[in-house]
């Protein structure tokens, strides 16, 4: 027979094993894991040559937020919609992403968010993806509703937020948003901040005079996000253990807290993303107003708090590293994060620029450029950790013959990228005029990605090679290896 693809000579890397394989492709699925050499002549529609390169699954960026409606009043637009958006992602190895399809506050239904955010995502992305509900109420209409967004929708997730006045739960929703999604077992992401508290340093920073950039850092210290994180999981607790995932985790204590409750057993998993790897607030305190290109929430750490974030994501308190692509251009007065400057406040003011880093597209290089990871550890927590979590695998996230899907990052064997590469903007293929990680040196890029048996991404001979409606929406189960874990007898009022 002719395959569609033979990838020959490569070093294929999963979340548990590196072995020589060759790689055979058919109607979209990996077909044939053979041993190195062997599918060397075989006939293919095309064949590609590792060369001692690396050849990975897929990448998966569980957090990317894309052409959202404004939900925080103030001007701040996302730069990429879902064409730009899923271009840089498999510019950047991804080939899968999960986005947000938001319900506000005063909205009702869950199902109406979905469908919206479908028409803006089809036939636009050059990537497979996927949405998490972003919750902003706990209304009967949207709970009644979960089933149908599980069930019809294939969408399994649920974000909901400790902050911002936007969308903030109090507690007692949180509870009653926990209740529904485990009975339905739809996983529940909880951003950790505590938003009452947030709102007082806000105050106080603006009687004193203190809005600079470089004051966001102050308004959201690290002690929020520890305390919110404890509540997150002490009310998932009371609800019989609902598993929960704290995403975008900064600080080591918050991740300390989140381990002990994972050794003690609770199904608690977390999330977190580059800026803690790389960024430090002394970012915020640069000249003028070019803090405000590194404003995100929470915002980065100092510089003491990245090993702890690195030894979390190697000994499983994280299971997952995501980009929390949320992009805003930096000299867009209009929509972008100078949008704030006014003569009143000719270095703006920190809490309204808009709140958000580009990475989808940085994501993998920089992680993998740094080498803290295990190559299997970078696996697990780029694609195989997120697609279990999320309800993609075996499908995404593996390399299993007849299963998964043709989805693979190839890279370039070790030296030939350069050792020497500094990252610029103009390397990247979003629609943002700049990369908070610029200066970084790079030991490697994804040479290749490939998505369902098709090469979108050949870096030397064309680069974008796919087309932007190639990308399908993939509907999604139950986490693996985490429901059949929780108590079936769920929550008894009896036994608290």
């Amino acid at each position: 027979m002719t395959y569609d693809l033979v990838i020959i000579n490569g070093i294929c890397v999963t979340a548990s094993d590196i072995a020589a394989l060759d790689i055979a492709i058919q109607n979209e699925k990996i077909v044939l894991l053979a041993p190195s050499g062997s599918l060397v002549g075989t006939p293919a529609t095309k064949t590609i040559d590792a060369e001692g390169g690396y050849v990975m699954p897929g990448g998966i960026d569980c957090h990317v937020h894309l052409q959202e409606p404004a939900m925080f009043g103030g001007r701040g637009r996302s730069a990429d919609n879902y064409e730009s958006g899923t271009r840089s992602a498999i510019a950047g190895g991804n080939t899968t992403i999960i986005t947000f399809a938001p319900l506000q506050k005063d909205k009702i239904s869950p199902l109406a968010a979905v469908h919206a955010t479908h028409a803006r995502a089809k036939d636009n992305c050059y990537c497979d993806y996927s949405f998490h509900l972003l919750l902003g109420n706990a209304s009967a209409t949207a709970l009644q509703e979960l089933p149908r967004l599980k069930h019809e929708e294939g969408i399994s997730s649920v974000k909901i937020y400790m902050t911002y006045k936007a969308l903030q739960l109090r507690d007692n929703e949180t509870l009653s948003i926990l209740l529904a999604t485990r009975a339905h077992e739809i996983l529940t992401m909880i951003h950790a901040e505590n938003g009452d508290v947030l709102d007082w340093l806000t105050d106080q920073l603006e009687l004193a005079q203190k809005i600079s950039p470089k004051y966001h850092s102050n308004s959201r210290p690290p002690i929020l996000e520890a305390e919110a994180t404890n509540r997150a999981i002490a009310l998932s607790s009371l609800v019989a253990n609902t598993p929960i995932l704290l995403v975008h985790v900064s600080d080591p204590k918050a991740a300390l807290r989140i381990r002990e409750a994972q050794t003690n057993g609770q199904p608690v998993f977390a999330e977190t993303c580059p800026q803690y790897l790389f960024l430090t607030r002394d970012d915020l305190d640069r000249p003028g107003f070019e803090g405000a290109k590194y404003i995100c929430s929470p915002p980065p750490r100092r510089k003491e708090d990245q090993d702890p974030i690195w030894r979390g994501l190697r000994n499983g308190t994280f299971s997952i590293l995501s980009s929390d692509h949320c992009p805003f251009s930096f000299d867009d007065e209009e929509k972008g994060k100078k949008s704030c400057i006014t003569h009143e406040h000719p270095e703006g003011h920190f809490k309204h620029v808009p709140n958000g880093l580009p990475g989808v597209e940085t994501r993998l290089p920089l992680v993998a450029s740094a080498n803290k990871l295990k190559l299997t550890e970078l696996v697990a927590v780029t694609a195989t950790n997120p697609a279990k979590l999320y309800g993609l695998y075996p499908r995404k996230g593996a390399l299993l013959p007849g299963i998964s899907d043709a989805d693979l990052t190839i890279w370039y064997p070790e030296g030939k990228f350069g050792d020497d590469v500094t990252l610029n903007n103009e390397m990247l293929h979003h629609d943002t005029d700049y990369t908070p990680y610029a200066g970084r040196k790079l030991r490697n890029w994804p040479r290749y990605t490939i998505i369902r048996g098709e090469v979108v991404w050949d870096r030397e001979n064309g680069g974008i090679v796919g087309k932007k409606e190639y990308g399908q929406f993939v509907k999604r189960g139950s986490a693996v290896g985490v429901w059949d874990q929780v108590d079936k007898s769920g929550f008894n009022l009896e036994e608290l």
